[in-house]
């Protein structure tokens, strides 16, 4: 499996950092201790600058003034501009004029200011993919989701991603991770989001500063996540319903429903059921799924999800994997459909999941 780390040719270290376990393929750096926002910068090798500079193409450049003389003189290619990366004159993407960079340590700034200075949050990893044109951070904030009598605690991180080569907007996201399992339980509620999105133009560096202020609904969302949790911990499912559960989750088209919603299950593709069958074998299965707040419950039945794209899917490599759990791609929409479904389940009074 691939793993896209930047590999630092003039330092001869991935730009990678993680605090006590390493990961993406034992490369990058292994920290004792949560470092300073200043020392995570270092450590992950994200202490660049990255500048506009103007582009120029090939081409002849007719002289006017007395005569008309061809010249080999470069041509000015209008309102765009190339990205590079100062310590190594690397080339990392072409932006407009009117793209404005997020210096790498203005990414660690927002963070900062999340929770009033860096005593309060815990830089875990950082690092940068491909030339170093996307960089990605995960911190942890200090408190947890506890669920059940305390034993089944989730932690509370904010990733962020941001990219130098204008390829996309700054994403922040709000993940609570289970610490039992490390599945990264992506869910929003009605009316909320735990990812605020912004684009790189002249006010970029205002809204990063202030985009904290919006991730303060990560506490409110926390709190009510943890609320939910232990409601649905109490929550009897028989197995036939999780299983039930991993269908809808995991259902990729309206053919696939349409074929669930006949009990037409012979007709479903195989790759299909097979993806069900491994999810539902993790549910029933995985010693995760033995505990009193997941054996035969709701919660349970919403780890099965979670657990399956966070710990047996298979994926190219991390990059595409941390892009399906983190940043909208399918596993956190699939994550997403579950919670729906156990929250629609719990407030039945059936107890069934309901085709529609």
């Amino acid at each position: 499996m691939g793993h896209n780390l930047n590999y630092n040719e003039r330092t001869g270290r991935y730009s990678f950092f993680s605090v006590k376990e390493k990961a993406w393929h034992n490369l990058g750096q292994v920290v004792t201790d949560y470092p300073t926002s200043q020392e995570a910068i270092k450590h992950a090798g994200l202490d660049y600058e990255v500048v506009k500079s103007p582009l120029f193409t090939n081409g002849t450049k007719t002289l006017q003034a007395t005569t008309d003389l061809n010249t080999d003189e470069p041509l000015t290619v209008p309102n765009y501009f190339a990205n590079v990366r100062s310590d190594n004159n690397t080339v990392l993407g072409v932006v407009g004029k009117d793209y404005h960079i997020v210096q790498n340590r203005d990414a660690f700034a927002f963070f900062d200011a999340i929770v009033g200075g860096e005593n309060g949050i815990l830089y875990e990893t950082a690092g940068a993919l491909g030339n170093g044109e996307r960089i990605f951070i995960t911190a942890k904030l200090p408190d947890y989701i506890r669920v059940g009598n305390g034993d089944d605690v989730t932690e509370k991180y904010i990733f962020l991603t941001t990219s130098h080569d204008g390829s996309g907007s700054i994403t922040a996201a709000f993940t609570p991770v289970r610490i039992v399992c490390q599945n990264t339980l992506n869910a929003s509620l009605k009316n909320m989001t735990n990812v605020v999105r912004i684009k790189h133009t002249s006010g970029a560096n205002q809204r990063l500063e202030n985009a904290h202020k919006v991730m303060g609904l990560a506490n409110t969302l926390s709190n009510q996540l943890e609320n939910i949790f232990n409601e649905w911990a109490t929550v009897r499912i028989k197995d036939d319903e999780v299983k039930k559960l991993i269908q809808l989750a995991l259902c990729p088209n309206k053919e696939t429903y349409d074929l669930l919603k006949k009990g037409a299950e012979d007709e479903l593709s195989t790759v299909f059921k097979n993806m069900v069958e491994d999810a539902f074998a993790y549910a029933m299965v995985n010693d995760t799924q033995q505990m009193n707040t997941t054996k035969g419950t709701l919660f349970g039945a919403y780890n099965a999800v979670t657990g399956y794209y966070q710990n047996v899917r298979k994926y190219k490599n991390e990059e595409v994997k941390l892009q399906s759990i983190v940043m909208g791609g399918t596993a956190q929409t699939r994550a997403q459909k579950a919670f729906e479904l156990c929250s629609g389940f719990a407030k039945s009074d059936s107890g069934i999941f309901l085709l529609n």
